[in-house]
């Protein structure tokens, strides 16, 4: 098992409605979206989440398939044979909880960029379910990825786009 890119994991809180705070030197990121209002909207949203469905929904694979687990590691990849992107994670924290639900995963070795993202749902006492996308990014340790970061954040803003749409379905 390799270490994480960054330290200290769980630092995009997702257990928490309000994230106080995000680490040095990382690009903060959080946004919420209103996906819809009710027990179907908050299952349906519940079950994708808990198992990559926002990545999933976004045009990525996720390997192993499943539900998340703190501890386990996931090859998320996007692209078509030699042209993919592989970025190995670790997810690091799980809340499920009767009105939150979502997990984070922190970078490994080779993944392009290091630190965190966080997918999370939840509802409000008036029945409307948000989801709620937060990370922390900065350049890779080091290599190739490093180089190329200021292209990378264009590419992130493109995915988190996709990403507040995942759910919307």
């Amino acid at each position: 098992m390799h270490d994480l890119t960054y330290a200290p994991a769980g630092a995009t809180c997702p257990a928490e409605r309000v994230w106080a705070e995000g680490l040095d030197g990382f690009r903060r990121f959080e946004t919420s979206v209103v996906i819809g209002d009710g027990e179907q909207v908050w299952e349906a949203a519940r079950q994708a989440v808990l198992c990559w469905g926002v990545k999933r929904r976004s045009g990525f694979r996720v390997v192993p398939d499943g539900t998340v687990a703190v501890g386990a590691e996931y090859r998320v990849s996007v692209g078509w044979g030699p042209l993919s992107v592989h970025e190995p994670v670790r997810v690091v924290a799980v809340v499920d909880t009767e009105d939150r639900c979502g997990f984070a995963y922190g970078t490994l070795p080779g993944h392009p960029v290091c630190g965190e993202e966080a997918f999370v749902v939840h509802r409000r006492p008036d029945g409307t379910v948000e989801f709620t996308l937060r990370s922390l990014t900065r350049p890779a340790p080091t290599g190739f990825w490093r180089t190329i970061f200021p292209i990378l954040l264009v590419t992130q803003r493109h995915y988190r786009r996709r990403y507040l749409r995942a759910l919307l379905r």
